[in-house]
């Protein structure tokens, strides 16, 4: 078995959703969870892992569905799924798409640099795990609490 990383080639302004799922009908289950959030833009891919094994895409933006195809394309894994947005956030859809019944997992959301483990063997490949970003460095001090306090009530996401 070889195992290496794939970087994730996006925009620093675009979110991902990366997962697993196991049925050719979770593109289109993809779409509909998706589209029913106000103004998102998104591009969805998803790696067929039988028969024909192609990448399946949807999505309400041709630039993002791209972004979405090469993503998918560079992991390489089946059953895999990328989403790609814009004009929202991860925390937006992220539940309905916990819900979408062929899901089995979600690797992350996210906007920052990402990085995909990925196993390979004769039979093909596998996401192992993400790199999400970078590693911590510090504990927050009070002041940092207060800030990140300040910002969810600045966003909406508390009261």
């Amino acid at each position: 078995m070889d195992i290496s990383t794939v970087a994730f080639d996006k925009p620093d302004d675009l979110n991902v959703i990366l997962g697993q799922s196991h049925f050719i009908k979770t593109v289109e289950d993809l779409h509909e969870a998706c589209v029913h959030v106000p103004g998102l833009r998104f591009g969805i891919a998803f790696n067929e892992a039988s028969g024909p094994c192609l990448i399946r895409r949807s999505g309400n933006d041709d630039e993002l569905v791209g972004v979405a195809v090469q993503g998918a394309q560079a992991i390489g894994a089946g059953h895999v799924f990328v989403i790609a947005m814009r004009e929202g956030f991860p925390i937006n859809v992220l539940n309905a798409i916990k819900q979408v019944p062929e899901v089995c997992h979600v690797f992350c959301a996210t906007s920052n640099p990402l990085e995909i483990v990925v196993a390979e063997t004769e039979q093909g490949r596998g996401v192992i795990g993400v790199i999400d970003g970078s590693s911590p460095k510090d504990v927050e001090t009070d002041g940092d609490i207060a800030e990140r306090k300040a910002m969810l009530r600045r966003f909406g996401y508390k009261l």
